[in-house]
């Protein structure tokens, strides 16, 4: 995009000032696509909670989710039998999913099923979130909640 940008400011100098309106076009497009897609996620895990932030276009963070340990259920992999009634088809239970993954082949990934806290007006519901997880986040988990953590 950016080298169309730069055909058409030269073009616009070189031959005729309307090639320059296109120029600026893109120029913009550019700047505002890099500003606001997703570049990825952020996991962070403390002692009670852990939060997933969003990174948009490698600048900025938001932060998506923050849900405690004692409102999960289970993390397992997508295809074990402890998640498998929340399958989008063939699933027993519907329940919201929230994907926080890579998209990357050889990055494992983990269905994690958890509590939202009770907000004013709202009441308790469970989520899904898709996570990419680390072998270490994954031990620690498990060592504070083996009967909740499956790693098989």
């Amino acid at each position: 995009m950016i080298v169309f940008t730069v055909i058409f400011v030269l073009m616009g100098i070189i031959f005729d000032s309307g090639y320059m309106m296109p120029a600026f076009f893109m120029a913009g497009l550019y700047f505002i696509y890099t500003g606001f897609y997703k570049s990825g996620y952020d996991y962070t895990f403390e002692q009670e909670y852990f939060s997933v932030d969003t990174i948009y276009g490698k600048r900025r963070m938001r932060e998506s989710q923050v849900l405690y340990y004692r409102n999960l259920e289970v993390i397992a992999p997508p295809d074990h039998e402890t998640v498998l009634k929340y399958k989008k088809n063939g699933g027993t239970e519907k329940i919201k999913k929230y994907d926080y993954t890579s998209y990357e082949e050889d990055v494992p990934y983990y269905t994690v099923i958890i509590e939202t806290e009770q907000e004013k007006g709202q009441e308790k519901k469970k989520i899904k979130l898709l996570m990419d997880l680390d072998e270490e986040i994954l031990r620690m988990l498990k060592l504070r909640y083996p009967q909740k953590v499956f790693l098989q």
